[in-house]
């Protein structure tokens, strides 16, 4: 899937790329366990279903999904690893299993599910194997960790359907597993492309993402994004 001429994907490769330009030397460095960080947060979800999906650099998802009406909070982190409370350097560098992720919350009375499996699909693209862009490594892969086995269902069904109309060129590789942790990522990743509009990395690979879920799902957007 390409979203930007070769000329300018050259200039984001040598330039930027979400693994390295993640870095500051002031930042808060601390990961929390999802149950932990809701609580020291005062976020009180349990009235809202959750989805949880990796691709690729989770500034890009994370924003995305932030513009879809009902949905009520994103949060970037780390899933589908098995070590603890892992670092960003860590998980960029490939010295875990983890990949980057988010934490969708949303009130499935504004939407659904399944809605959010197309955001998905639109956000990143579920054809690249173990990369998105110029994001390469397993910690970049496409992967649904579904919560239950009706949402498993759900995305069983889904990528099938998918697979059978030809929605896309070549097979779609997304992992599906079961959900087991999330690890919320260190404070200056969250909302980052909010924060950082003219970083390098947002401006070349984040933003023509997000222009594109937004003009895809211009009826659904929230108010304050439907410009």
């Amino acid at each position: 899937m390409k979203f930007f001429p070769v000329s300018i994907l050259a200039l984001v490769l040598m330039a930027a790329t979400c693994s390295t330009q993640g870095q500051s030397s002031n930042d808060d460095k601390k990961v929390f366990a999802i149950a932990t960080y809701l609580q020291e947060n005062d976020k009180d979800y349990s009235k809202y279903a959750v989805a949880t999906f990796a691709g690729g650099c989770f500034w890009c998802t994370e924003a995305a999904f932030e513009r879809i009406e009902g949905v009520v909070d994103v949060l970037s982190g780390y899933s589908g690893g098995q070590k603890k409370n892992p670092t960003y350097r860590e998980v960029a560098s490939g010295m875990t299993s983890h990949a980057e992720a988010i934490q969708i919350y949303y009130d499935p009375n504004v939407v659904t599910f399944n809605t959010l499996l197309e955001v998905f699909f639109v956000a990143h693209d579920p054809t690249q194997l173990n990369r998105q862009g110029p994001d390469k490594g397993p910690q970049y892969r496409s992967e649904i960790f579904y919560h239950g086995e009706e949402q498993k269902a759900a995305v069983d069904a889904f990528i099938q359907k998918k697979q059978a109309s030809k929605a896309f060129d070549q097979p779609i590789v997304t992992l599906v597993n079961a959900y087991k942790e999330f690890w919320v990522a260190e404070a200056y990743h969250q909302n980052y492309y909010e924060l950082n509009p003219y970083q390098p990395y947002v401006r070349g690979v984040s933003r023509p993402k997000v222009e594109k879920v937004k003009k895809t799902f211009a009826s659904i957007l929230k108010e304050k994004y439907r410009k």
